[in-house]
């Protein structure tokens, strides 16, 4: 179910999508911890079928503390080496408070359609934090697709989002790159 009024945007069959007014290829980095390698191998493959370009930082087997994987993904998304980044861990909030601390990145968790359109919609969320003891693999793709598919709407949204980027600036953390449609 989408938000009345909205729609997805058509992902192109080589796997290009509209970023800001360029269209190019998607460069996804994904990440999890041991709790979320097997949901992480299903969206990997979701994600090679959309024609992405696909950075695997994730860890399997192994135990291993999130903040390490959620680190190398929003660094990738921070620098610009990737256009978004997915993390999986237990709940996804672990992931998504370490991811926002890198310039530039807005993670947050996403369970159902409606926060996974919302987030790109108004927020230009730039990383989806899947919960992998939430999610099943079917409801994951889901997300993952409304995610990658659905435009920033820019306008008001985008005013606010550079109100979020001045407060980094404020507290030390400038980011060079602008958010989407700006």
């Amino acid at each position: 179910m989408l938000l009345p009024g909205h729609r997805l945007i058509p992902w192109k069959p080589e796997g290009e999508v509209l970023i800001g007014s360029a269209a190019s290829k998607m460069r996804v980095a994904i990440g999890s911890d041991h709790r979320g390698s097997t949901l992480r191998h299903k969206v990997l493959v979701l994600l090679e079928g959309l024609g992405a370009q696909v950075v695997d930082v994730g860890v399997d087997g192994e135990a291993v503390d999130y903040p390490e994987v959620a680190a190398d993904v929003a660094r990738r998304v921070s620098d610009g080496s990737a256009d978004r980044g997915i993390l999986i861990c237990g709940s996804g909030l672990g992931m998504a408070i370490v991811a926002n601390k890198f310039p530039g990145v807005r993670a947050a968790p996403c369970h159902d359609e409606i926060t996974a359109e919302v987030s790109r919609r108004h927020n230009d969320l730039n990383i989806l934090c899947l919960a992998a003891d939430i999610l099943g693999p079917r409801v994951a793709d889901r997300l993952v697709e409304i995610w990658l598919r659905t435009e920033f709407e820019g306008d008001r949204h985008l005013r606010r989002i550079r109100k979020i980027a001045e407060l980094e600036c404020r507290n030390g953390c400038c980011h060079n790159a602008s958010p989407r449609n700006g």
